[in-house]
């Protein structure tokens, strides 16, 4: 398997479908949207091929990107962990750094516009840039120390950094058990706009990407290498004559 050709999908028509529509049903085309300034909230009743006909874009070329956002997990019964981690780095890795962005953005949006509703999800956004600062150094730490160590088949050492992803793991899932308490499950309110339902959307989006990146890690992943015996410590200093030399 090519680990870094995209996974089939099966691709629903959009272009008769309403902007708002579209924006709460698809995570990421929020940011596709702004990209092309497309209102999505004022004006979230107009087809795609209305609102790009009045915005002169060319529909195949949004479509396309909005087509690029649907993903398939399915993996085959056997990978390398060469070929995992390839699909981690692109699937979970790159995805991650798309997401938060644009979920920071629209928290913050919906905080300021809808500030005196009471179950706006206060202090989501700020919630949100912590777990995008501590995601970035984790994932910085797996492309430049873990994942090359596992790609050249493992060091005995290995069982460190290792450790240290999956404490690191346990904290991301108790930030996600705060945005889940703050945005009730990512289940939006009665009459909520179409920003905040494509905020909660894509929480519920990333919730569930976050978990299975995590999923695979622990329980796929790492196991395969952390059976690997570390180097064996010689006792005593090394001294010769049956002496310890150390004086």
């Amino acid at each position: 398997m090519n680990a870094r050709q995209p996974f089939a999908s099966n691709t629903p028509d959009r272009t008769e479908q309403s902007l708002g529509s579209i924006a709460v049903q698809l995570p990421g085309a929020t940011a596709i949207f702004r990209q092309h300034k497309l209102d999505f909230c004022c004006n979230g009743h107009l087809s795609l091929r209305q609102a790009a006909q009045e915005k002169n874009l060319e529909l195949g070329n949004v479509v396309a990107q909005l087509n690029a956002l649907e993903r398939n997990d399915n993996l085959p019964d056997e990978m390398l962990a060469s070929e995992l981690v390839d699909h981690i780095l692109i699937r979970y890795h790159d995805v991650h750094r798309q997401q938060l962005p644009e979920l920071i953005r629209m928290a913050h949006r919906v905080e300021t516009v809808h500030k005196d509703n009471p179950n706006v999800p206060a202090g989501l956004a700020s919630l949100l840039e912590t777990m995008l600062e501590e995601l970035q150094a984790h994932m910085t730490k797996e492309e430049s120390v873990l994942f090359p160590l596992i790609k050249s088949g493992g060091h005995p050492n290995i069982g460190q950094p290792i450790a240290m992803m999956r404490a690191e793991h346990t904290s991301h899932g108790t930030s996600l058990d705060r945005i889940n308490t703050l945005t009730n499950d990512a289940t939006p309110p009665q009459g909520a706009c179409n920003t905040w339902r494509a905020l909660y959307l894509g929480i519920g989006q990333f919730n569930e990407d976050l978990t299975n990146h995590m999923h695979l890690e622990n329980n796929v992943l790492f196991p395969a290498f952390e059976s690997i015996p570390a180097p064996v410590q010689q006792s005593g200093c090394g001294g010769g004559n049956g002496g310890c030399g150390c004086q």
